[in-house]
């Protein structure tokens, strides 16, 4: 036997290492052709198969297994594989069917449909939807929408040819307009107008609260009101105050915890489209959402803030004449409003006589309620509800008035005392009427609420600063004069303004006469507010300066409105302003 020499045994080895290898890539291959087989078999079984159908699930039972779903918008009861878990489907969900429609599938919604308005909830799966103005129909609500979520006047999209509502859908050209639920406002979150707030109680929520006996005495909800006055005094808030309590109120009524009320809120100005027909469309979509919302019984309120910039007099020649067609749209609205009794709309303006008169007589906004600027009681309640006890106070200030209430106190007494003393440093501006009466104005004069409320802010700010500056905490009383002087002079802008319309804006005080001159009292060269001047010196300059106008020829005597001096004004000496 002849033994292979070493060179022999090598290339053997190399040669079974090369089958090997080959071996390996026939081996692959052939997987690889496997694989292919398979996936063409599959696609050749796929383009074989007949095809799907999709029915749209409505209910399971789970003694038998099977399912109640429309097919091609016929109800029919349809057997479910064993893989699919019914438990799961929802109202309106797709599943796919076999060519034996068996279900084999869970699928999706359907995302088409016709836009309907929802009208009524029968129950939580129920709605009462309006197709057409004189066709309603009662449809399955979709799996889709969440339990509760689903309000009357929503715009939806149904499924006709199953009768289920699919989806809610905004209007973006409306819902932007609008803010709607119950704000998070209270009457006694709104101080210093005690008197208006009993009066729109009476006015609006009274109706709601007695309707037997309004109906027993022959009366009809008043369907407006009007809430008039300078700005930042509380016309907003109280309006949505008003949603807030009627809410309440019908809560307490119907023995329930919570009830719902729905609060519109339309900025005048945002109305205003440069589209003919556009403004008005949008009045009678707000219309419309308002009368679904109060069609189930759901306090609704409409309030127009900056109501002169919408509704402005007819034939005044203001903005294009666009009023000519946009005032007898809301008046036709409110008219129709009449036959609800769940429906109340609140206007605010400070400029109340620019406002249309066909809209403010009787049977519209036929309740008128002045909001004033706050006394200097009613200043106190404002401050009481942003100046409390519960913030970082200065100790020493807590420690000298006894408790951190009584320290509270004392700041919100400092802060009123600074905005309604009535001397020289406080003089704003000089106006004067076409009657020749001339005014001064006071700081205390253009105290609002939301100036008040800046006040507090500044006083906070200060508190911070100086304690990051010197590690002394709280806030003091000369935080608080502090933060009076400079908002004062903030709004050196608005007394600098001689624009008299804009004043006449500004102070809205129903003098019935028109501003002709304005001349502030202080500014960058008086210093008159804020000064590093003593009251001596502000005195001597304040009788200089009414010197001077003795020289001018004005008279000095001086009449008494409402605590104000007036002096007569000679036409002929006013430098041509007429």
């Amino acid at each position: 036997m002849t033994v292979p020499s070493h060179n022999q045994l090598y290339e053997l080895r190399q040669q079974v290492v090369s089958l090997e290898e080959k071996n390996e890539r026939l081996a692959q291959a052939l997987t690889a052709a496997r694989t292919r087989i398979e996936e063409l078999g599959a696609q050749v079984d796929s383009l074989s198969r007949p095809p799907a159908s999709f029915a749209t699930f409505l209910e399971a039972h789970a003694d038998d297994g099977s399912i109640d779903a429309y097919v091609g918008g016929r109800k029919m009861n349809l057997a479910a594989a064993a893989s699919l878990r019914t438990e799961r489907l929802a109202v309106g969900q797709e599943v796919r069917l076999n060519e034996s429609l068996v279900a084999v599938e869970a699928a999706g919604y359907e995302e088409t449909g016709t836009v309907v308005g929802v009208e009524m909830l029968v129950d939580e799966r129920r709605a009462l939807v309006r197709v057409h103005q004189d066709e309603h129909r009662i449809m399955h609500v979709s799996g889709k929408i969440e339990p509760g979520t689903l309000r009357v006047g929503d715009t939806v999209v149904a499924d006709m040819r199953n009768g289920i509502v699919l989806d809610v859908v905004e209007r973006p050209d409306v819902e932007h307009l609008l803010l709607e639920e119950v704000p998070d406002v209270s009457y006694a979150d709104i101080g210093g107008l005690g008197p208006q707030i009993q009066q729109i109680k009476d006015t609006v929520e009274l109706p709601f609260e007695q309707p037997e006996l309004y109906r027993e005495h022959g009366l009809k909800p008043p369907k407006g009101v009007l809430l008039y006055g300078p700005p930042g005094c509380g016309k907003t808030l109280i309006a949505k105050a008003v949603a807030t309590s009627l809410a309440a109120s019908i809560a307490a009524k119907e023995g329930g915890e919570r009830a719902r009320s729905y609060f519109l809120n339309i900025k005048g100005p945002q109305l205003l489209d440069k589209y003919v027909g556009e403004t008005e469309r949008q009045i009678r979509e707000i219309f419309s959402r308002a009368r679904d919302r109060a069609a189930a019984g759901i306090p609704v309120v409409i309030f127009f803030d900056e109501m002169e910039a919408l509704f402005r007099t007819r034939g005044s020649g203001i903005s294009s004449d666009v009023e000519t067609t946009v005032v007898p749209q809301l008046l036709a609205e409110i008219d129709g409003v009449e036959a609800l009794h769940n429906v109340i709309v609140v206007g605010a303006s400070n400029r109340e006589d620019m406002i249309d008169p066909a809209i403010l007589r009787p049977g519209r906004l036929d309740v008128k309620i002045r909001i004033e600027r706050p006394t200097r009681e009613g200043s106190l309640d404002i401050l009481s509800k942003y100046l409390t006890a519960d913030l970082p106070l200065r100790a020493e200030a807590v420690e000298a008035a006894g408790s951190r209430e009584s320290a509270a106190r004392a700041l919100r007494e400092a802060a009123v005392d600074e905005l309604f003393a009535r001397v020289p440093k406080n003089e704003y501006v000089e106006l004067a009427y076409s009657s020749g009466a001339r005014e001064v104005l006071y700081v205390s004069d253009m105290v609002s609420g939301a100036l008040l409320a800046a006040v507090v802010d500044r006083a906070k700010k200060l508190a911070i600063k100086d304690f990051l500056a010197t590690g002394t905490r709280g806030i003091d009383v000369e935080h608080v004069r502090a933060a009076v002087r400079e908002e004062a002079l903030a709004g050196e802008d608005v007394a600098t303004a001689v624009n008299p319309e804009e004043w006449a804006r500004v102070n809205a005080r129903g003098r019935g006469e028109r501003v002709i001159d304005v001349r502030p009292l202080f500014g960058g060269a008086s210093g008159r507010i804020g000064g590093a001047r003593g009251d001596a010196e502000e005195t001597d300059e304040r009788a200089g300066a009414g010197d001077e106008r003795l020289a001018r020829g004005e008279s000095a005597g001086a009449v008494e409105d409402s605590g104000r001096p007036l002096r007569e004004f000679d036409p002929a000496r006013s430098g041509g302003l007429i």
